[in-house]
């Protein structure tokens, strides 16, 4: 069922005063794209006539075959509650499409939108995720710059006047609200400076637009409090980084399959396979779904990030973790994600390693209920515990030898990412960093 129709969009611009509609879009890389168009152009993009290059946009397509359109999704509009001076300004999510009229492969959002099928010809109706985002804020210079100097020196659940931050982060709750959020929690990280907005779990497609959403309601409010939002992975040595956890479950007619009262954990057999596919593949999605050179800096242990490929109960050391509650809501949270990320395609890779899990009846290792970070290597191989890939270019390797989520991905988003990547990792690789010169100048 639509939310809005096109007559609905039409008299909200009337009664709203909007001037001019965002055509947004996702590149491949997790970076929010739009084409402003003034509001006399509205019924034309309603009508999925309007076109831009996509050769300009990172991992889409050649200059030879640069025409695209784009698709408005109706139940995506939203007026920005923070662009009200001179007339509004709205926004639509849009998938993309080729100029045959068909889907573009290389679209992240029509990538979810096809393993999502795959779900839905398994018998589930819906892919549930509710996602835990968590930035840093820092102070911007007299230029309007990022600075490394942080707005506080506040830690976990702390308030005012400790976290300076609040007041910004309590406009950025009352923002999101206004353009339909349902904020769960808002608080203050473990780190200064760190912050996390929790919002209620939806289906996939509608949480991955929610992040990007997110993310740009975050910058744009902060920036007003002469802040800067940094959802980087890991931006400061020796504090915790930035997780986006993510936590899913699949549904089946308003059912959650992942929810069995006859076993002693709560837990379906569906949900152990989904569990077991998630640990499988969890060294090959790691480039989706930590996709910087930076995301490998968190990726250590001693901040609460995971580093290991195992789940418990109640360990928060371990990749996986399974909340208490149960009923509607058991779910498996994923805790490797960070929110430099595409959402689309880490949402699409984790549904496709847990559908693989769910396909070949995976049986799931043991659970470890013990602090992994205090095992020493020798422990961990007895448990049959693996590391997550320790760098970007180790991950890559893994994500190409992939059949499952390459085939999930697509040739095409596949080949783009990985290149894209590559090239990331070299410029990184082949850089003199000033660590180097702290160590070496002196000493040689």
């Amino acid at each position: 069922m639509s939310k809005f129709t096109k007559e609905d969009i039409y008299k909200s611009v009337k009664e709203e005063n909007v001037r001019f509609i965002r055509l947004q879009f996702t590149d491949l890389l997790g970076i929010i794209k739009n084409v402003e168009i003034p509001v006399s152009q509205l019924e034309k993009a309603l009508d999925n006539k309007m076109m831009f290059d996509g050769s300009s946009i990172e991992g889409f397509v050649r200059i030879e075959e640069s025409d695209m359109y784009l698709f408005p999704d109706l139940d995506t509009w939203v007026i920005f509650p923070w662009t009200s001076e001179k007339g509004k300004v709205a926004r639509l999510i849009c998938d993309i499409y080729s100029p045959d009229g068909t889907p573009f492969d290389g679209d992240p959002r029509g990538i979810l939108k096809r393993v999502l099928k795959e779900m839905e010809d398994l018998g589930f109706t819906e892919f549930n995720i509710g996602p835990e985002p968590e930035f840093f804020l820092f102070k911007n210079d007299d230029k309007g710059e990022p600075t490394l100097e942080l707005n506080d020196k506040g830690g976990y659940f702390d308030l005012a006047p400790t976290d300076l931050g609040e007041n910004c982060r309590r406009d950025i709750v009352l923002e999101l609200e206004d353009m339909g959020f349902e904020i769960e929690a808002s608080h203050h990280e473990v780190a200064p400076g760190q912050h996390e907005i929790d919002f209620k779990y939806a289906d996939a497609v509608n949480t991955c637009d929610n992040i990007q959403t997110f993310k740009l309601a975050v910058k744009t409010i902060a920036r007003k409090h002469g802040l800067h939002a940094t959802f980087m992975a890991k931006p400061l040595f020796g504090v915790n980084g930035s997780g986006m956890h993510a936590n899913m479950s699949l549904f089946k007619d308003g059912k959650n399959a992942f929810y069995d009262e006859s076993t002693e954990s709560g837990l379906s057999e569906t949900a152990m396979h989904f569990l077991a596919g998630i640990l499988k593949h969890a060294q090959d999605f790691t480039a989706i779904t930590n996709p910087t050179v930076n995301s490998y800096k968190r990726l250590v242990p001693g901040y609460e990030a995971p580093c290991y490929v195992a789940w418990s109960m109640q360990n928060r050391s371990p990749l996986i973790r399974i909340p208490a509650s149960r009923g509607v809501s058991t779910r498996i949270e994923v805790r490797s994600v960070d929110p430099t990320a595409n959402p689309y395609l880490a949402m699409a890779v984790l549904l496709a390693s847990g559908l693989d899990g769910i396909k070949n009846k995976l049986a799931a290792p043991k659970p470890i209920d013990r602090n992994i970070y205090v095992m020493d290597k020798d422990e961990r191989e007895a448990e049959g515990i693996k590391d997550l890939p320790a760098t970007l270019k180790e991950a890559l390797v893994n994500l190409s030898k992939s059949e499952v989520l390459t085939k999930a991905l697509g040739e095409h988003a596949t080949e783009h990412f990985i290149e894209a990547k590559e090239i990331e990792w070299d410029m990184f690789r082949t850089q003199v960093h000033p660590w180097e010169r702290e160590q070496y100048m002196s000493l040689y």
